[in-house]
C-alpha cells in the first residue's frame, strides 16, 4: 500500500486533503508543521510526501531540504496557497529545489491525483 505524508498547518486543508487520500486507498499520517513531520518521518516511512510550503515554526523549504538529504527516495508534492508572496514563487522555489510535483492551492482532486502518479512514473 502506497504510504503518503501529508504536512500543512491549515487543518481544513490537511482534513479534507486526507479524506481524499485515504478514499483513493492510501495509508496516509498528517503532520501539522515540519517539525512534527520530522519526528513522523524518523517512525514512518513514506514513499510521497505532500507539503504545503508556509508553514510556522519549520517550513516546507526547510523540510524538502532535509528529506532531500536524509531520505533521498522519497517522493515530493509541494503545495503552496501563497503567503506574502504569491504561491508560484514558492512553488517554482520548490519545483527549482527538485520536488516532483507543484500545486497551488486550494487543490483540485485531478491535480492531486496527476501528482500522485506523477511519482510513482518517476
Amino acid at each position: 500500500m502506497l504510504k503518503i505524508l501529508l504536512v500543512d498547518d491549515e487543518i481544513v486543508t490537511r482534513k479534507t486533503l486526507e479524506v481524499f487520500l485515504v478514499r483513493r486507498g492510501y495509508d496516509v499520517i498528517s503532520a501539522e508543521d515540519g517539525h512534527h513531520a520530522t519526528r513522523l518521518l524518523k517512525k514512518y516511512t513514506p514513499n510521497i510526501v505532500i507539503t504545503d510550503i508556509i508553514m510556522p515554526e519549520k517550513n516546507g523549504i526547510e523540510l524538502i531540504l532535509e528529506i532531500q538529504k536524509k531520505y533521498p527516495s522519497i517522493k515530493i508534492v509541494a503545495i503552496s496557497g501563497g503567503g506574502k508572496i504569491n504561491a508560484i514563487t514558492h512553488l517554482n522555489i520548490a519545483k527549482d529545489l527538485g520536488v516532483h510535483a507543484i500545486i497551488s492551492k486550494p487543490v483540485t482532486d485531478k491535480e492531486l491525483d496527476e501528482a500522485i502518479e506523477s511519482c510513482l512514473k518517476s
